[in-house]
């Protein structure tokens, strides 16, 4: 210090001194700074920050859920100065904002180091719930409250518990917490010293927890293991509930521990006797017995037996005659029905059951009412290029094939006569139950033409009648017999020249010589040439010699007259 100013300060020096006492007192906004209580006026507190410089502070900053800090005059507080002076000459300073900043320093330390922070919930928001974090403000999602969801968050709030922090942006003054992460976290460690107690096989007790379409939760003391519907009981459970309720008190064995999931399997049909134990002598094959639909499928219907013994009824051995058809309009779910063991396989637990084989065999059946021979009526149900398929009593078909519809036309030609819908009489020719066919035939109604044909032998002559003319010959009947055959245009006359079949009309009867007639083949042949020939030889021999010199003329002509005086 000059020596002036220490013997007498000037203007200047005490302007000086004052600059400098301002500028080591001078208070920056926008920091942190300590503060002495000068006064307590109602719900405000008078705060000296230094400088000459005095802010309020509202009274409820300094409360709060678990941060109550009782002050008087005198107390030191750290403020945060917003304004250094306002327009009545005031500094703007906060408490909160101060708690605030600091709690940042603390809560970003946390979150880079990875640790747990300490806060309360204190409110509700839009998608979850707001945080203090010992004066900085964070967001709880709902999702992240607790591990399972939560309806009511009221026993949470107010109540100090750890979070961790899953997200921090300064800029925005935005933290994102979780709760539901310390849980898992604690569960996880609490879940692993637990498991390492278990060992698969061990009997233990348990409280139901929850219940899903598919199993149940139960609670071993602290870990959830899952019971399986298929592991509730030996026979058939629809839906869990049937078997368990939630907080009833089970004994399951342990099945299957993962250690690294901490999965365990529980059942209880594993303390109960194994029903398949001894299934073969107490079902023998071919024996029947009642049992209870419990499920059907496209393929088939499962009947419960006994509590834990299902069996099968495949769809092929549900019905004699109804094929293609689903299961469900064959029995009914809960419908009792008597069925027939087929198959036991103690090893893959199925047994193959039959309900068609209770009922008689429908083929039998009808083979007993209907013999070979006998004559019975129908409906066309389908007609197919091989034949006629007729509905018979019994509900099962027969087939006419198409060479058994007419005896001398052919069966193509004879099936476009028939339609679906028609009532047919028809005879019996087969039965065959194995194969779960039987043969009809139509044309053996009318009788066997061949069989009735009586002593028609080869090189007979037979009376026909014509009954048709066509181009290559004409188709006849052998009178007095249901034969019918066609005299092809070279068999018509021994002469080319007559040869002719329009010679011929129908209606019109004629002679002609039996070539062929083969009843096993069933083929019968006629030739009016044949005749003519075998009668000229015949004239020939009785009538002319080659030294009469008589003419083929004069021969015939005798032969014609000698035929007339018979």
């Amino acid at each position: 210090m000059s020596a002036s100013m220490q013997n007498a300060p000037s203007r200047e020096d005490f302007a000086a001194l004052l600059e400098e006492s301002f500028q080591q007192n001078e208070v920056a906004e926008g920091a942190v700074v300590k503060g002495k209580v000068v006064a307590i006026e109602k719900d405000v507190a008078v705060i000296d920050i230094g400088a000459k410089t005095e802010g309020r502070v509202a009274l409820k900053e300094f409360m709060g859920p678990g941060r109550d800090e009782p002050i008087s005059i005198g107390s030191e507080v750290e403020v945060y100065v917003d304004r250094v002076e306002n327009a009545l000459g005031e500094a703007v300073i906060s408490r909160e904002k101060a708690r605030r900043e600091e709690s940042w320093v603390k809560l970003e330390k946390a979150f880079e180091a990875n640790e747990r922070v300490s806060g309360m919930i204190f409110n509700q928001v839009k998608g979850g719930y707001t945080v203090d974090l010992d004066g900085a403000v964070a967001f709880l999602p709902r999702s992240q409250v607790d591990i399972r969801p939560v309806r009511d968050v009221t026993p949470l709030m107010g109540v100090p518990q750890p979070f961790q922090i899953l997200k921090m942006d300064r800029r925005r003054g935005n933290i994102v917490v979780s709760r539901r992460t310390v849980l898992e976290e604690s569960r996880a460690e609490q879940r692993s010293e637990l498991v390492a107690n278990l060992e698969e096989g061990q009997v233990i007790e348990g409280v139901v927890k929850n219940i899903t379409e598919y199993g149940a939760f139960v609670d071993l003391g602290g870990i959830d293991g899952l019971l399986h519907v298929t592991d509730m009981a030996w026979r058939r459970v629809n839906h869990p509930s049937e078997v368990v309720q939630i907080g009833q008190s089970v004994k399951v064995k342990i099945i299957k521990i993962n250690h690294e999931t901490h999965r365990i399997s529980l059942g209880i049909k594993q303390l109960l006797a194994d029903p398949w134990e001894g299934i073969a002598a107490r079902y023998p094959v071919n024996a029947r017995f009642k049992g209870r639909v419990t499920n059907i499928t496209d393929y088939g219907a499962f009947v419960e037996l006994e509590p834990g013994i299902e069996g099968l009824i495949h769809v092929s051995e549900m019905s004699w005659t109804k094929k293609n058809v689903h299961p469900g309009k064959i029995v009914s779910t809960s419908q009792e029905v008597e069925v027939q063991i087929l198959e036991v396989d103690p090893i893959k637990r199925r047994i193959s059951l039959g309900l068609k084989q209770t009922l008689q065999n429908p083929w039998d059946a009808f083979a007993e009412a209907h013999p070979v021979g006998s004559e019975v009526e129908g409906e066309v149900k389908n007609k197919t290029e091989f034949g006629l398929f007729i509905g018979l009593e019994g509900d099962v078909d027969g087939m006419v094939h198409l060479s058994d519809l007419d005896w001398n036309r052919p069966g193509e030609q004879v099936i476009e006569e028939f339609k679906k819908g028609d009532m047919v009489r028809a005879q019996v020719l087969d039965v065959d139950v194995d194969k779960e066919r039987i043969s009809l035939g139509i044309k053996q109604l009318a009788g066997d033409p061949f069989a009735d044909a009586g002593e028609i032998r080869k090189g007979q002559v037979v009376t026909c009648e014509v009954t048709e003319v066509k181009d290559s010959g004409i188709e006849v009947k052998i009178v007095d017999t249901d034969l019918g055959t066609f005299i092809r245009r070279a068999e018509l006359a021994r002469d080319r020249g007559d040869q002719r079949p329009e010679r011929f009309a129908p209606g019109e009867k004629l002679d002609a010589r039996v070539t062929q007639f083969d009843r096993k083949a069933r083929r019968v042949q006629l030739s009016i040439k044949a005749l003519e020939m075998a009668e000229e030889k015949e004239a020939i021999a009785q009538f002319g010699s080659t030294d009469s010199g008589a003419s083929l003329g004069d021969i015939l002509g005798a032969a014609l007259k000698a035929r007339e005086k018979k």
